[in-house]
């Protein structure tokens, strides 16, 4: 049988290593459309402040390894149109385009980042936080950046903010919405957060909407918001994403956004054709709607489920939370299912708790503070959602808090679930307890206060 596999980043990664597994003699063909293949894009952060080495050290695959499993690596070579009719696949090399068959096909088509609908763009020094590209032009400039604006504070803002900014650079943060990380946090915990990145010299600039970058001779000058204008010879614009599926619209379902349609088992309308990766949705267990979550994770768990369901569809997609945490200068954060701006884009009737514990007892004299909260259904006391903030790396609490969620927990088993004490990680009731219990306290009143 031949598999092909377009994309090489998370989906299709894992779906190379699970074919390798489940069908070892099979003929199986990856597809790049970059020069390198399995480009880990959680790690430019890392390059950027010079804790990887190199931009190659982020690959956590290439030619090289593939073609040592077995695995027909085609790099340079771009995917740019499907016969699912024909069960063929238009390659774009160097030397033209080609036709090549496959038997079941395994669609990664990624995501091109969102663009900023204003004057200016175009200029130099204007750029993108994605990719390997984009990730080397960015690390370059930081040698002689001196004014930078970075356009949008979700996780690849902050990244490139906060590491701009460590390197003592003039750096000013730009986010519409009022406060940072929004489809993350609340406002209780990012404003903790950015009294901390300003100590740090990042100059955070929320509820303000770009109006246009100027330049001069060609080059940025300055940035002008509906509320201010600010100097900058450098600009990173980090809004999201869009999929790039514009070469699949004739061949399978895609919606208005670019989405690829897929069934529960993720399969696309085409027979034979699965997708993953940041270019589908995904179920999302708080709400049970479907989402799109761009996460390393979610990826690679779709393509488990692919390949498992090559030959017949046995295996569904389960549903997930979102989780996921983020260092943010002297705090690590952490997220699971939803906040109160998530909730209240849903049917669910939520409320939501915020609370802060010390983590540790007195005598240990570390002073970190957990500062937490958290999201339930107001009649069942069905957990929703957690947050987690702390200059301490609490941040594995949080796959408690996205099992509670998958398990339909309410606060009360939460309040008294049964965690380990011991001085040096925590307090005899842990914080995910208290926050519990505090939150009950809060759900019935102080009349009927419980804990």
């Amino acid at each position: 049988m031949k598999f092909v596999v377009v994309g090489t980043s998370h989906y299709g990664y894992e779906a190379a290593q699970t074919l390798l597994k489940y069908y070892p003699e099979s003929e199986i063909h990856l597809y790049e459309r970059g020069d390198k293949a399995s480009f880990l894009s959680c790690g430019i952060q890392s390059y950027l402040e010079d804790i990887a080495p190199s931009l190659d050290s982020l690959h956590y695959a290439n030619e090289e390894s593939y073609k040592k499993q077995g695995i027909n690596i085609h790099v340079n070579s771009d995917v740019v149109a499907l016969d699912p009719e024909a069960k063929e696949i238009t390659v774009k090399t160097a030397d033209g385009e080609s036709k090549q068959s496959y038997d079941k096909l395994f669609l990664s088509p990624g995501a091109n980042p969102a663009e900023l609908p204003v004057d200016g763009t175009d200029l130099e020094e204007v750029y993108y936080m994605r990719g390997p590209v984009w990730a080397g032009k960015i690390k370059e400039r930081m040698e002689t950046a001196k004014k930078v604006v970075v356009i949008g504070a979700g996780y690849i803002g902050f990244e490139a903010a906060e590491s701009f900014a460590r390197k003592g650079i003039d750096t000013k943060l730009v986010e519409f919405k009022d406060h940072i990380l929004p489809t993350y946090l609340d406002k209780e915990i990012t404003d903790v957060l950015e009294e901390n990145a300003q100590k740090h010299g990042l100059d955070i600039h929320t509820g303000e909407g770009i109006k246009e970058i100027i330049g001069e001779n060609g080059k940025v000058s300055k940035v002008v918001t509906d509320k201010g204008e600010y100097e900058a010879d450098t600009v990173v614009i980090a809004l999201g994403i869009k999929p790039n599926t514009d070469w699949l619209r004739d061949a399978i379902d895609v919606d208005d956004r670019g989405f690829v349609a897929i069934d529960e088992y993720t399969e696309t309308s085409a027979k034979d054709v699965f997708a993953g990766g940041d270019a589908t949705f995904i179920p999302y267990g708080p709400d049970h709607s479907k989402k799109s979550i761009a996460l390393a994770t979610n990826a690679r768990k779709q393509a488990v489920v692919s390949v498992k369901n090559a030959e017949e569809k046995t295996v569904k997609q389960g549903e997930i939370n979102g989780t996921s945490a983020l260092p943010v200068f002297d705090y690590t954060i952490a997220t699971t299912g939803l906040n109160d701006s998530t909730a209240e884009a849903s049917d669910l009737d939520f409320a939501s708790h915020y609370y802060e514990e010390k983590l540790l007892p007195d005598f240990r004299g570390e002073e970190h503070t957990v500062h937490m909260k958290i999201t339930y259904e107001k009649d069942s006391h069905r957990i929703l959602g957690g947050q987690l903030a702390s200059t301490a790396d609490i941040s594995h609490a949080i796959n408690t808090l996205s099992i509670a969620i998958a398990s339909e927990w309410t606060l009360e088993q939460l309040a008294t679930s049964d965690f380990f004490f011991q001085p040096s990680y925590d307090r005899p009731w842990h914080f995910l307890n208290v926050l519990a219990q505090q939150a009950l306290n809060d759900a019935y009143g102080s009349d009927q206060m419980i804990f």
